[in-house]
């Protein structure tokens, strides 16, 4: 009798033996490389896309303004939290972005002591100007993908970023 190939073979109660399947490390190797050369890509988008000047703004910078413009007037603890860093990074990084008047700060409307940072007209002003040069970038970039690939992108980059961020917060150490 020939030898019976067992990599699929059942057991005696019927169950299916064969070993546990993880993800292809193939296709994890390709994600890991494409995810490389994505931020790549994507730094030299920020630095030479449409529009050139308008389209450069620091990595952080866009992130703090559009935050503050997504979620209004906040504390520099606030915007650390919310962004996954440590407060000592995000006002080494807001420095220069109220230097140049695109944050201002203020006075917490409730308590007076404490400061809030918050979105310039200027600072707006810069932000649309960017949205805008980078939203063209997209455009061009997707003009032959159909909006059901580029919303089917949008939730996977989505998706994996919220991931990112998940397993970054599991592996912060608490503070009491």
């Amino acid at each position: 009798m020939p030898p019976q190939d067992m990599t699929n073979a059942a057991s005696p109660s019927g169950d299916d033996v064969s070993p546990p399947q993880g993800p292809d490390p193939v296709v994890l190797d390709t994600l890991q490389h494409q995810v490389a050369v994505f931020a790549r890509r994507a730094e030299q988008t920020r630095l030479g896309g449409v529009g050139k000047v308008r389209n450069s703004m620091d990595r952080a910078a866009y992130l703090l303004l559009n935050r503050l413009d997504r979620e209004g007037p906040m504390g520099v603890k606030a915007l650390a939290a919310g962004m996954g860093i440590d407060s000592s990074t995000v006002t080494r990084q807001v420095a220069p972005l109220v230097d140049t008047g695109l944050v201002k700060r203020t006075s917490h409307p409730e308590d007076g002591r404490a400061v809030v940072l918050q979105l310039s007209p200027r600072g707006q002003a810069r932000l649309d100007e960017v949205r805008a040069s980078r939203r063209d970038l997209m455009s061009q970039v997707t003009d032959d993908w159909s909006e059901e690939e580029r919303e089917t992108f949008c939730a996977l980059l989505t998706r994996f970023n919220s991931a990112l961020a998940l397993r970054q917060a599991a592996h912060q150490p608490q503070s009491d």
